[in-house]
Protein backbone atom coordinates (compact mmCIF):
# COMPACT_ATOMS: atom_id res chain seq x y z
CA UNK A 1 0.00 0.00 0.00
CA UNK A 2 1.34 3.19 -1.43
CA UNK A 3 1.38 6.44 1.25
CA UNK A 4 3.03 9.37 1.89
CA UNK A 5 2.08 9.29 5.73
CA UNK A 6 4.83 8.95 8.20
CA UNK A 7 4.56 5.38 9.88
CA UNK A 8 2.65 5.83 13.24
CA UNK A 9 4.13 4.87 16.81
CA UNK A 10 3.88 1.91 18.40
CA UNK A 11 3.57 1.19 22.07
CA UNK A 12 3.07 -2.03 24.16
CA UNK A 13 2.98 -0.82 27.21
CA UNK A 14 1.31 1.65 29.47
CA UNK A 15 4.35 3.12 30.88
CA UNK A 16 5.63 4.02 27.15
CA UNK A 17 2.32 5.25 26.34
CA UNK A 18 2.30 7.62 28.86
CA UNK A 19 5.68 8.73 28.77
CA UNK A 20 4.73 9.88 25.35
CA UNK A 21 1.53 11.45 25.84
CA UNK A 22 3.01 13.35 28.39
CA UNK A 23 5.09 14.95 25.09
CA UNK A 24 2.13 15.88 23.17
CA UNK A 25 0.85 18.83 22.60
CA UNK A 26 -2.78 19.72 21.52
CA UNK A 27 -6.19 17.47 21.68
CA UNK A 28 -6.24 13.96 21.65
CA UNK A 29 -8.71 11.67 19.89
CA UNK A 30 -8.48 7.72 21.11
CA UNK A 31 -10.01 5.04 19.30
CA UNK A 32 -10.86 1.80 20.40
CA UNK A 33 -10.79 -1.10 18.37
CA UNK A 34 -9.92 -4.67 18.48
CA UNK A 35 -8.29 -4.77 15.53
CA UNK A 36 -9.14 -6.45 12.11
CA UNK A 37 -9.61 -2.82 10.82
CA UNK A 38 -12.50 -2.32 7.88
CA UNK A 39 -14.32 0.49 6.66
CA UNK A 40 -16.68 1.14 9.66
CA UNK A 41 -13.02 1.42 11.80
CA UNK A 42 -11.83 3.91 9.22
CA UNK A 43 -15.03 6.14 9.79
CA UNK A 44 -14.33 6.38 13.14
CA UNK A 45 -10.23 7.52 12.69
CA UNK A 46 -10.86 10.15 9.80
CA UNK A 47 -13.46 11.91 11.95
CA UNK A 48 -11.05 11.57 14.97
CA UNK A 49 -8.45 12.77 12.67
CA UNK A 50 -10.20 15.56 10.95
CA UNK A 51 -11.24 16.91 15.27
CA UNK A 52 -7.67 16.24 16.87
CA UNK A 53 -4.26 17.30 16.55
CA UNK A 54 -3.09 13.97 17.84
CA UNK A 55 -5.16 10.17 17.18
CA UNK A 56 -4.09 7.51 18.84
CA UNK A 57 -5.69 4.11 17.33
CA UNK A 58 -6.04 1.32 20.09
CA UNK A 59 -6.04 -2.74 19.26
CA UNK A 60 -6.98 -5.02 22.07
CA UNK A 61 -8.81 -8.28 21.64
CA UNK A 62 -10.31 -7.80 25.03
CA UNK A 63 -10.38 -11.29 27.18
CA UNK A 64 -12.67 -10.11 29.86
CA UNK A 65 -15.73 -9.46 27.77
CA UNK A 66 -15.39 -12.68 26.29
CA UNK A 67 -17.20 -16.14 27.91
CA UNK A 68 -15.55 -18.98 28.09
CA UNK A 69 -17.70 -20.63 24.65
CA UNK A 70 -16.79 -17.71 22.30
CA UNK A 71 -14.75 -16.93 19.53
CA UNK A 72 -11.56 -15.29 21.56
CA UNK A 73 -8.90 -17.88 20.14
CA UNK A 74 -10.12 -17.36 16.94
CA UNK A 75 -10.65 -13.75 16.40
CA UNK A 76 -9.48 -12.53 13.49
CA UNK A 77 -6.45 -10.60 14.46
CA UNK A 78 -4.58 -8.75 11.42
CA UNK A 79 -1.71 -6.36 12.56
CA UNK A 80 0.00 -5.57 9.27
CA UNK A 81 -2.85 -4.62 7.12
CA UNK A 82 -4.68 -2.53 10.37
CA UNK A 83 -0.95 -0.67 10.49
CA UNK A 84 -0.96 0.09 7.12
CA UNK A 85 -4.66 1.13 7.05
CA UNK A 86 -3.80 3.35 10.17
CA UNK A 87 -0.87 4.90 8.34
CA UNK A 88 -3.03 5.74 5.64
CA UNK A 89 -5.24 7.46 7.53
CA UNK A 90 -2.84 9.35 9.40
CA UNK A 91 -3.19 8.10 12.67
CA UNK A 92 -0.08 9.29 15.17
CA UNK A 93 0.45 6.11 17.46
CA UNK A 94 -1.12 2.68 18.20
CA UNK A 95 -1.30 1.09 21.35
CA UNK A 96 -1.01 -2.25 21.08
CA UNK A 97 -1.18 -4.03 24.78
CA UNK A 98 -0.60 -7.88 25.70
CA UNK A 99 -3.35 -8.86 28.55
CA UNK A 100 -0.26 -8.71 30.85
CA UNK A 101 0.31 -5.56 29.98
CA UNK A 102 -2.24 -4.45 31.40
CA UNK A 103 -2.62 -6.62 34.21
CA UNK A 104 -4.65 -9.37 33.26
CA UNK A 105 -4.63 -13.18 32.10
CA UNK A 106 -4.12 -14.44 28.83
CA UNK A 107 -7.45 -15.91 28.08
CA UNK A 108 -11.16 -15.27 28.15
CA UNK A 109 -13.10 -16.38 30.93
CA UNK A 110 -9.72 -16.66 33.68
CA UNK A 111 -9.39 -13.75 35.19
CA UNK A 112 -10.97 -12.67 38.42
CA UNK A 113 -8.47 -11.61 41.02
CA UNK A 114 -9.00 -7.84 39.81
CA UNK A 115 -11.19 -4.44 40.22
CA UNK A 116 -13.36 -3.74 37.49
CA UNK A 117 -16.04 -1.42 36.58
CA UNK A 118 -19.63 -3.11 36.88
CA UNK A 119 -22.22 -0.52 34.89
CA UNK A 120 -25.66 -0.66 36.14
CA UNK A 121 -27.99 -3.80 35.78
CA UNK A 122 -30.94 -2.11 34.35
CA UNK A 123 -27.97 -1.50 31.25
CA UNK A 124 -26.40 -4.58 31.17
CA UNK A 125 -29.54 -7.43 31.49
CA UNK A 126 -31.22 -6.34 28.26
CA UNK A 127 -30.30 -6.90 24.56
CA UNK A 128 -26.60 -8.69 24.37
CA UNK A 129 -26.80 -8.65 28.06
CA UNK A 130 -29.16 -11.53 28.15
CA UNK A 131 -26.51 -13.91 26.28
CA UNK A 132 -23.37 -12.59 27.31
CA UNK A 133 -23.47 -12.47 31.32
CA UNK A 134 -20.28 -10.04 32.46
CA UNK A 135 -19.74 -9.06 28.36
CA UNK A 136 -19.81 -5.34 29.46
CA UNK A 137 -18.35 -5.34 32.32
CA UNK A 138 -15.33 -6.17 30.52
CA UNK A 139 -16.12 -3.53 27.94
CA UNK A 140 -16.10 -0.55 30.70
CA UNK A 141 -12.79 -2.07 32.41
CA UNK A 142 -11.02 -1.92 29.50
CA UNK A 143 -12.44 1.45 28.04
CA UNK A 144 -11.39 2.88 31.76
CA UNK A 145 -8.36 1.45 31.99
CA UNK A 146 -7.40 3.12 28.27
CA UNK A 147 -8.84 6.04 28.96
CA UNK A 148 -6.79 6.52 32.23
CA UNK A 149 -3.88 5.60 30.03
CA UNK A 150 -4.52 7.66 26.95
CA UNK A 151 -5.75 10.29 28.45
CA UNK A 152 -7.71 11.34 25.60
CA UNK A 153 -10.00 14.18 24.92
CA UNK A 154 -12.49 12.68 22.79
CA UNK A 155 -13.22 8.87 22.31
CA UNK A 156 -15.04 7.72 19.15
CA UNK A 157 -17.48 4.60 19.41
CA UNK A 158 -19.94 3.42 16.72
CA UNK A 159 -23.75 3.22 17.07
CA UNK A 160 -23.72 -0.32 15.49
CA UNK A 161 -22.24 -1.15 18.75
CA UNK A 162 -25.54 0.93 20.54
CA UNK A 163 -25.42 -0.87 23.98
CA UNK A 164 -21.77 -0.65 24.61
CA UNK A 165 -22.26 3.39 23.01
CA UNK A 166 -25.03 3.84 25.70
CA UNK A 167 -23.23 1.99 28.78
CA UNK A 168 -19.49 3.76 27.91
CA UNK A 169 -21.83 6.87 27.98
CA UNK A 170 -23.25 6.45 30.89
CA UNK A 171 -19.37 5.37 32.55
CA UNK A 172 -18.37 8.45 31.51
CA UNK A 173 -21.25 10.88 33.10
CA UNK A 174 -21.86 9.11 36.43
CA UNK A 175 -18.01 8.69 37.34
CA UNK A 176 -17.20 12.02 35.56
CA UNK A 177 -14.50 11.07 33.54
CA UNK A 178 -13.08 14.19 31.65
CA UNK A 179 -13.66 12.95 27.95
CA UNK A 180 -15.98 13.62 25.57
CA UNK A 181 -17.47 10.71 23.47
CA UNK A 182 -18.25 10.73 19.91
CA UNK A 183 -20.63 8.46 18.46
CA UNK A 184 -20.39 7.94 14.85
CA UNK A 185 -22.82 6.70 12.30
CA UNK A 186 -23.04 3.00 11.49
CA UNK A 187 -21.11 2.07 7.97
CA UNK A 188 -22.62 -0.69 5.59
CA UNK A 189 -21.18 -2.47 3.03
CA UNK A 190 -23.36 -1.64 -0.46
CA UNK A 191 -25.70 -4.39 0.58
CA UNK A 192 -26.92 -2.99 4.14
CA UNK A 193 -25.07 -4.77 5.69
CA UNK A 194 -23.33 -3.19 8.81
CA UNK A 195 -19.75 -3.45 8.78
CA UNK A 196 -18.29 -6.06 11.42
CA UNK A 197 -14.78 -8.46 11.75
CA UNK A 198 -17.20 -11.01 11.96
CA UNK A 199 -18.41 -10.66 8.75
CA UNK A 200 -15.62 -12.86 7.18
CA UNK A 201 -17.24 -15.58 9.48
CA UNK A 202 -20.11 -15.96 6.59
CA UNK A 203 -19.99 -17.51 3.33
CA UNK A 204 -21.18 -15.62 0.51
CA UNK A 205 -24.60 -17.17 0.27
CA UNK A 206 -24.50 -16.13 4.25
CA UNK A 207 -23.46 -13.14 4.02
CA UNK A 208 -26.15 -11.89 1.08
CA UNK A 209 -29.00 -14.11 3.34
CA UNK A 210 -27.66 -11.93 6.76
CA UNK A 211 -28.68 -8.37 4.81
CA UNK A 212 -32.34 -9.36 6.13
CA UNK A 213 -31.27 -8.10 9.60
CA UNK A 214 -30.93 -4.46 7.77
CA UNK A 215 -33.90 -5.39 5.54
CA UNK A 216 -36.06 -6.13 8.19
CA UNK A 217 -35.08 -2.58 10.00
CA UNK A 218 -35.56 -0.68 7.40
CA UNK A 219 -39.48 -1.90 6.86
CA UNK A 220 -39.79 -0.89 10.33
CA UNK A 221 -38.72 2.82 9.83
CA UNK A 222 -41.02 2.72 7.11
CA UNK A 223 -43.97 1.73 9.06
CA UNK A 224 -43.13 4.17 11.58
CA UNK A 225 -42.82 6.49 9.24
CA UNK A 226 -46.12 6.02 7.97
CA UNK A 227 -47.82 6.50 11.46
CA UNK A 228 -47.64 3.18 12.84
CA UNK A 229 -46.32 3.52 16.62
CA UNK A 230 -47.23 0.27 18.53
CA UNK A 231 -44.12 -1.19 19.81
CA UNK A 232 -46.22 -4.69 18.99
CA UNK A 233 -46.79 -4.40 15.57
CA UNK A 234 -43.21 -2.90 15.23
CA UNK A 235 -41.42 -6.14 16.47
CA UNK A 236 -43.72 -8.78 15.11
CA UNK A 237 -43.17 -7.07 11.81
CA UNK A 238 -39.38 -7.24 12.47
CA UNK A 239 -39.27 -11.07 13.47
CA UNK A 240 -41.63 -12.14 10.85
CA UNK A 241 -39.19 -10.63 8.07
CA UNK A 242 -35.93 -11.86 9.79
CA UNK A 243 -38.14 -15.43 9.61
CA UNK A 244 -37.96 -15.42 5.70
CA UNK A 245 -34.26 -16.82 6.05
CA UNK A 246 -34.63 -20.11 8.07
CA UNK A 247 -31.14 -20.59 8.41
CA UNK A 248 -31.44 -17.49 10.89
CA UNK A 249 -31.44 -17.60 14.51
CA UNK A 250 -32.71 -14.04 16.60
CA UNK A 251 -31.44 -13.44 19.28
CA UNK A 252 -33.55 -10.39 20.12
CA UNK A 253 -35.76 -7.52 18.74
CA UNK A 254 -35.77 -4.81 21.56
CA UNK A 255 -37.44 -1.33 21.02
CA UNK A 256 -35.56 0.42 24.21
CA UNK A 257 -34.13 4.10 24.51
CA UNK A 258 -31.57 5.08 23.19
CA UNK A 259 -29.88 6.83 26.27
CA UNK A 260 -31.03 4.45 29.38
CA UNK A 261 -31.91 1.17 27.13
CA UNK A 262 -35.51 0.99 29.06
CA UNK A 263 -38.04 -0.35 26.99
CA UNK A 264 -40.14 1.71 25.49
CA UNK A 265 -44.28 1.01 24.96
CA UNK A 266 -45.26 3.15 22.69
CA UNK A 267 -43.46 5.05 20.54
CA UNK A 268 -44.03 8.51 21.17
CA UNK A 269 -39.82 10.00 21.38
CA UNK A 270 -37.07 8.51 20.13
CA UNK A 271 -36.66 5.29 19.80
CA UNK A 272 -33.29 2.14 19.48
CA UNK A 273 -34.61 -0.50 17.62
CA UNK A 274 -32.14 -3.29 17.98
CA UNK A 275 -31.68 -7.05 16.69
CA UNK A 276 -29.14 -9.49 16.97
CA UNK A 277 -28.70 -13.02 15.93
CA UNK A 278 -26.92 -15.68 14.65
CA UNK A 279 -26.10 -17.21 11.32
CA UNK A 280 -24.19 -20.39 11.44
CA UNK A 281 -21.86 -19.50 14.37
CA UNK A 282 -21.47 -16.28 13.64
CA UNK A 283 -23.24 -13.70 15.71
CA UNK A 284 -24.44 -10.13 14.17
CA UNK A 285 -25.83 -7.12 15.65
CA UNK A 286 -27.75 -4.23 13.52
CA UNK A 287 -29.67 -1.00 15.11
CA UNK A 288 -31.75 1.54 13.44
CA UNK A 289 -32.94 5.11 15.43
CA UNK A 290 -36.21 5.58 14.86
CA UNK A 291 -37.75 8.86 14.77
CA UNK A 292 -41.24 10.48 15.37
CA UNK A 293 -40.42 14.10 16.05
CA UNK A 294 -39.75 16.64 13.76
CA UNK A 295 -36.48 16.28 11.89
CA UNK A 296 -33.58 18.40 13.06
CA UNK A 297 -31.53 20.41 9.52
CA UNK A 298 -27.87 20.64 10.29
CA UNK A 299 -26.00 23.76 7.63
CA UNK A 300 -22.36 23.78 8.65
CA UNK A 301 -20.41 25.67 5.95
CA UNK A 302 -17.38 28.12 5.64
CA UNK A 303 -17.55 31.67 6.72
CA UNK A 304 -19.43 33.79 3.87
CA UNK A 305 -21.52 31.30 2.12
CA UNK A 306 -24.76 32.30 3.54
CA UNK A 307 -25.55 29.87 6.24
CA UNK A 308 -27.16 32.48 8.53
CA UNK A 309 -29.69 34.23 6.31
CA UNK A 310 -30.69 30.39 4.65
CA UNK A 311 -31.00 28.90 8.10
CA UNK A 312 -33.32 31.34 9.53
CA UNK A 313 -35.34 31.66 6.52
CA UNK A 314 -35.72 28.05 6.59
CA UNK A 315 -36.86 28.07 10.37
CA UNK A 316 -39.31 30.56 8.98
CA UNK A 317 -40.91 28.87 6.52
CA UNK A 318 -41.24 25.50 7.97
CA UNK A 319 -42.00 26.76 11.39
CA UNK A 320 -38.77 25.44 13.10
CA UNK A 321 -36.79 26.50 15.88
CA UNK A 322 -33.93 28.62 14.35
CA UNK A 323 -30.92 27.44 16.48
CA UNK A 324 -28.93 30.91 17.32
CA UNK A 325 -25.71 29.93 18.87
CA UNK A 326 -24.15 33.03 18.97
CA UNK A 327 -27.35 33.55 21.35
CA UNK A 328 -26.88 31.52 23.36
CA UNK A 329 -23.28 32.34 24.08
CA UNK A 330 -24.61 35.66 24.39
CA UNK A 331 -27.41 34.38 27.18
CA UNK A 332 -24.30 33.06 29.28
CA UNK A 333 -22.36 35.98 28.89
CA UNK A 334 -25.51 38.01 29.97
CA UNK A 335 -25.99 36.09 33.23
CA UNK A 336 -21.92 36.28 34.00
CA UNK A 337 -21.98 40.31 33.99
CA UNK A 338 -25.69 40.05 35.85
CA UNK A 339 -24.56 38.12 38.73
CA UNK A 340 -21.30 40.33 39.16
CA UNK A 341 -19.48 37.05 38.03
CA UNK A 342 -15.58 37.88 37.22
CA UNK A 343 -14.97 37.23 33.02
CA UNK A 344 -11.87 35.36 33.86
CA UNK A 345 -13.33 33.20 36.86
CA UNK A 346 -13.85 30.55 35.10
CA UNK A 347 -14.43 27.81 38.21
CA UNK A 348 -17.36 30.36 38.58
CA UNK A 349 -18.67 30.48 35.80
CA UNK A 350 -18.78 26.76 35.26
CA UNK A 351 -20.69 26.39 38.64
CA UNK A 352 -23.01 29.06 37.65
CA UNK A 353 -23.66 27.21 33.91
CA UNK A 354 -24.32 24.27 35.45
CA UNK A 355 -27.33 25.87 37.45
CA UNK A 356 -29.01 28.12 34.79
CA UNK A 357 -31.88 27.26 32.69
CA UNK A 358 -31.45 28.57 29.20
CA UNK A 359 -34.57 28.24 26.90
CA UNK A 360 -35.40 29.31 23.18
CA UNK A 361 -38.47 29.16 21.49
CA UNK A 362 -39.35 30.03 17.43
CA UNK A 363 -40.35 33.38 16.57
CA UNK A 364 -42.83 34.09 13.51
CA UNK A 365 -39.90 35.89 11.81
CA UNK A 366 -37.46 33.09 12.13
CA UNK A 367 -35.53 34.06 15.06
CA UNK A 368 -36.05 32.91 18.72
CA UNK A 369 -37.11 34.34 22.08
CA UNK A 370 -33.83 33.38 24.60
CA UNK A 371 -35.00 33.37 28.72
CA UNK A 372 -32.35 32.75 31.17
CA UNK A 373 -33.77 31.57 34.27
CA UNK A 374 -37.33 32.17 33.26
CA UNK A 375 -36.45 35.77 32.48
CA UNK A 376 -36.96 37.06 28.54
CA UNK A 377 -33.33 38.48 27.73
CA UNK A 378 -34.13 38.59 23.99
CA UNK A 379 -33.25 42.07 23.85
CA UNK A 380 -30.50 42.49 26.79
CA UNK A 381 -28.06 39.93 24.99
CA UNK A 382 -27.66 42.58 22.13
CA UNK A 383 -26.12 45.24 24.03
CA UNK A 384 -22.88 46.11 23.36
CA UNK A 385 -21.42 45.03 26.84
CA UNK A 386 -22.56 41.89 26.18
CA UNK A 387 -20.99 41.89 22.71
CA UNK A 388 -17.89 43.23 24.00
CA UNK A 389 -17.49 40.36 26.50
CA UNK A 390 -18.65 37.30 24.63
CA UNK A 391 -15.76 36.40 23.15
CA UNK A 392 -14.19 36.26 26.49
CA UNK A 393 -16.56 33.34 28.23
CA UNK A 394 -17.17 31.53 25.01
CA UNK A 395 -13.44 30.71 24.93
CA UNK A 396 -13.96 28.72 28.26
CA UNK A 397 -14.33 25.15 27.77
CA UNK A 398 -17.24 24.50 30.46
CA UNK A 399 -19.38 27.53 28.32
CA UNK A 400 -18.78 25.45 25.84
CA UNK A 401 -19.50 21.65 26.95
CA UNK A 402 -22.59 23.21 28.88
CA UNK A 403 -24.15 25.02 25.52
CA UNK A 404 -23.30 21.71 23.53
CA UNK A 405 -25.25 20.22 26.05
CA UNK A 406 -28.10 22.52 25.52
CA UNK A 407 -28.20 22.41 21.76
CA UNK A 408 -28.29 18.51 21.85
CA UNK A 409 -31.22 18.90 24.52
CA UNK A 410 -32.86 21.38 22.01
CA UNK A 411 -32.60 18.99 19.59
CA UNK A 412 -34.91 16.10 21.59
CA UNK A 413 -37.93 18.15 20.43
CA UNK A 414 -37.07 18.14 16.37
CA UNK A 415 -38.21 20.96 14.27
CA UNK A 416 -34.93 22.67 14.54
CA UNK A 417 -32.41 24.23 12.12
CA UNK A 418 -28.95 24.62 13.15
CA UNK A 419 -25.56 26.56 11.10
CA UNK A 420 -22.38 26.61 12.22
CA UNK A 421 -18.66 24.45 11.85
CA UNK A 422 -19.47 21.09 13.60
CA UNK A 423 -23.12 20.90 13.57
CA UNK A 424 -23.21 17.97 11.85
CA UNK A 425 -20.16 16.21 12.74
CA UNK A 426 -20.65 16.92 16.42
CA UNK A 427 -23.18 18.42 17.84
CA UNK A 428 -25.91 16.55 15.56
CA UNK A 429 -24.47 13.75 14.02
CA UNK A 430 -27.75 12.06 14.26
CA UNK A 431 -29.57 14.77 12.33
CA UNK A 432 -32.12 13.78 9.79
CA UNK A 433 -30.81 16.07 7.29
CA UNK A 434 -27.20 17.69 7.12
CA UNK A 435 -26.01 20.43 4.97
CA UNK A 436 -22.31 21.47 3.88
CA UNK A 437 -23.20 25.07 2.24
CA UNK A 438 -20.24 26.57 0.91
CA UNK A 439 -19.09 28.05 -2.47
CA UNK A 440 -15.94 28.90 -3.86
CA UNK A 441 -13.91 31.33 -2.56
CA UNK A 442 -13.42 33.74 -5.21
CA UNK A 443 -17.30 33.62 -5.19
CA UNK A 444 -17.65 34.39 -1.42
CA UNK A 445 -15.30 36.91 -2.22
CA UNK A 446 -17.65 38.72 -4.89
CA UNK A 447 -20.33 38.60 -2.27
CA UNK A 448 -18.41 40.19 0.60
CA UNK A 449 -17.30 43.37 -2.01
CA UNK A 450 -20.82 44.07 -3.05
CA UNK A 451 -21.96 44.35 0.33
CA UNK A 452 -18.88 46.08 1.55
CA UNK A 453 -19.49 48.28 -1.83
CA UNK A 454 -23.28 48.69 -0.68
CA UNK A 455 -22.02 50.54 2.55
CA UNK A 456 -19.56 52.85 0.91
CA UNK A 457 -16.48 50.85 1.49
CA UNK A 458 -13.37 50.35 -1.20
CA UNK A 459 -12.34 46.98 -1.47
CA UNK A 460 -9.55 44.69 -2.74
CA UNK A 461 -11.42 41.76 -4.68
CA UNK A 462 -7.76 39.47 -4.53
CA UNK A 463 -7.27 40.85 -0.97
CA UNK A 464 -10.75 39.59 0.47
CA UNK A 465 -10.39 36.12 -1.70
CA UNK A 466 -6.72 35.58 -0.07
CA UNK A 467 -7.81 36.16 3.71
CA UNK A 468 -11.13 34.01 3.06
CA UNK A 469 -8.81 31.48 1.70
CA UNK A 470 -6.65 31.55 5.08
CA UNK A 471 -9.86 32.02 7.48
CA UNK A 472 -10.94 28.95 5.52
CA UNK A 473 -7.74 27.02 6.61
CA UNK A 474 -7.77 28.35 10.33
CA UNK A 475 -11.34 27.14 10.62
CA UNK A 476 -10.50 23.27 8.88
CA UNK A 477 -7.80 23.21 11.49
CA UNK A 478 -8.61 24.38 14.92
CA UNK A 479 -8.47 22.39 17.95
CA UNK A 480 -12.14 22.82 18.76
CA UNK A 481 -14.89 22.34 16.40
CA UNK A 482 -12.80 22.43 13.52
CA UNK A 483 -14.91 22.89 10.06
CA UNK A 484 -15.27 19.97 8.30
CA UNK A 485 -17.95 17.84 6.41
CA UNK A 486 -19.67 14.93 7.71
CA UNK A 487 -19.49 11.75 5.46
CA UNK A 488 -23.19 11.56 4.97
CA UNK A 489 -23.71 15.64 4.18
CA UNK A 490 -25.11 16.81 1.10
CA UNK A 491 -22.35 19.00 -0.30
CA UNK A 492 -24.49 22.11 -1.76
CA UNK A 493 -21.84 24.20 -4.15
CA UNK A 494 -23.88 27.68 -4.21
CA UNK A 495 -21.92 29.57 -6.70
CA UNK A 496 -24.72 30.76 -9.29
CA UNK A 497 -27.31 30.16 -6.86
CA UNK A 498 -29.79 32.93 -5.69
CA UNK A 499 -30.95 32.45 -1.85
CA UNK A 500 -34.10 31.21 -3.08
CA UNK A 501 -33.15 28.77 -4.61
CA UNK A 502 -30.68 27.63 -1.83
CA UNK A 503 -33.47 27.58 0.37
CA UNK A 504 -35.74 25.77 -1.98
CA UNK A 505 -32.74 23.01 -3.01
CA UNK A 506 -32.71 22.54 1.13
CA UNK A 507 -36.89 22.23 1.65
CA UNK A 508 -36.68 19.70 -1.68
CA UNK A 509 -34.44 17.34 0.64
CA UNK A 510 -36.57 17.87 3.64
CA UNK A 511 -39.51 16.83 2.02
CA UNK A 512 -38.49 13.61 0.35
CA UNK A 513 -38.03 12.15 4.53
Amino acid sequence: MLTSQPLPLIWETPTTLRAWRRQQAGSIGLVPTMGNLHAGHASLIERARAENAIVVVSIFVNPLQFAPTEDFDRYPQTFEADRELCQTLGVDAIFVPTPQALGLAARAGSDHDRTGVIPPESMTNVMCGRSRSGHFDGVTTIVTKLFNIVQPDRAYFGRKDAQQLAIVQAMVRDLDIPVEICPCPIVREASGLAYSSRNQYLSQPKREQATVLFQALQQAAAMVTAGDRDRRTILDTVRSHCATVTELDLDYVELVDPVSLAPIEQLDRRALLALAARLGTTRLIDNIVLQTRPPIIAIDGPAGAGKSTVTRAIADRLGFLYLDTGAMYRAVTWLVMETGTALDDEAAIAELVAACDLDMQPQSDGGCVVTMNGTEITTAIRTPEVTANVSTVAAQKAVREFLMKQQQAFGDRGGLVAEGRDMGTCVFPSAEIKIFLTATPAERARRRACDLSAQGYEVDLAQLEADIIERDHQDSTREIAPLSKADDAIELVTDGMTIEAVIDRIISYVNTL
